[in-house]
């Protein structure tokens, strides 16, 4: 089997989607006998440093004609694009959504990095996405061609346990404190349906430390008290336990370019409440809860009403979810398909 190098920049066990992507494709590379090696790269990416850049480009350098190498959508999407074209390895990007797309930046940044990112891009030999959405965006807009785009969407593990909703009713959401994740719409959305029964928890740790604190003042301002709780990133054993405890899953995305949370969710057979835009519609499919424009918290609202209210609604979606995350592949799978990746880059020059 072709042997591979996996560039990764930082701590590839931050508790984010995209380092889970990547994390357990490796693993899953190498538990399918394949020969990867990770290199670590500096943690600034896509923000690096000089000296950061400097000792990324020398590592992506050294890395042998002999091996496949896999970049972190971080490096393909930041990387000096002369650095990078001086790399001897046939390189694959793996992109989650296209780093131009980020909520918050600059026009002068966001154009940059529009540029950075399309420039390396026609370097590489293959790119693998997580989502038919996020593979139409790199036809419509970066000018990939189809053909080098391999859709591997990520794995999911067996739910940790039965059901076990508590009363009154659990909203879960998880997300990174980040803007593009929405919590404050959410919150938004549950001053408009005090009157029902239910508590909601927030799972995400900080990456936008203002906007954090901003969340915080705003959960704070709405006067729900302890029915309303901003938990940070928790364990992993405790993050099951609310899965198998909630009654509905509900993230306010203003975009995704896949989102395991949602499967995670439909794996433990939990309706999703979330907007419609990026991959959510690919993701999250028709009946397994309910889609909303986003930015609008009276209409996730509503949607919430919906389902907490109407227990026919509820228990159809909750079927429809169990069902969707039954038939949702494991990370075997998608490693899988990244190892085909590198057998045609291998075999193609």
């Amino acid at each position: 089997m072709t042997p591979a190098a996996f560039a990764i920049p930082g701590d590839m066990t931050t508790l984010t989607g995209g380092y889970i992507y990547e994390r357990r494709l490796l693993e899953g590379l190498r538990a399918a006998g394949r020969d990867v090696t990770h290199l670590a790269l500096p943690s600034g990416f896509p923000d690096p440093s000089g000296a950061e850049t400097e000792a990324a480009a020398a590592m992506l350098q050294a890395v042998g004609p002999d091996r496949v190498l896999i970049l972190d959508g971080f490096v393909s999407g930041a990387m000096e694009t002369a650095r990078l074209a001086r790399v001897r390895a046939p390189m694959v990007a793996i992109v989650h959504h296209p780093l131009a797309l980020e909520e918050g930046l600059s026009e002068a940044r966001r154009a940059h990095l529009y540029r950075t990112e399309r420039d390396n891009l026609a370097l590489v030999r293959h790119v693998i996405v997580p989502s038919p959405h996020t593979a139409r965006t790199l036809v419509d807009r970066y000018g990939v061609p189809g053909d080098r785009i391999t859709v591997a969407r990520p794995g999911v593990d067996p739910a940790s346990g039965p059901p076990d909703p508590v009363d009154p009713p659990l909203i879960l959401s998880v997300g990174i404190l980040h803007p593009r994740k929405g919590h404050d719409v959410l919150i938004a959305a549950l001053e408009h349906i005090r009157a029902l029964p239910w508590t909601c928890v927030i799972v995400g740790r900080d990456w936008d430390t203002d906007h954090a604190r901003a969340l915080a003042r705003q959960a704070a301002q709405t006067g729900l008290g302890a029915r309303l709780r901003l938990a940070g990133e928790v364990e992993l054993p405790q993050l099951q336990r609310l899965y198998r405890q909630a009654t509905l899953f509900a993230l306010a995305t203003r975009y995704e370019g896949y989102g395991i949370v949602f499967a995670e969710a439909l794996r433990h057979g939990l309706p999703v409440i979330s907007c419609r835009v990026g991959a959510v519609p690919d993701t999250v499919p028709h009946g397994t809860g309910r889609l909303v424009p986003p930015d609008d918290p009276r209409a996730f609202a509503a949607a919430l009403q919906e389902l907490l209210a109407t227990p026919a609604a509820l228990r159809d979606c909750r079927l429809a979810a169990r069902l969707a995350g039954d038939g949702l592949p494991g990370w075997p799978e998608t490693a899988r398909l990244a190892g085909d990746v590198l057998e045609t880059v291998a075999r193609d020059g």
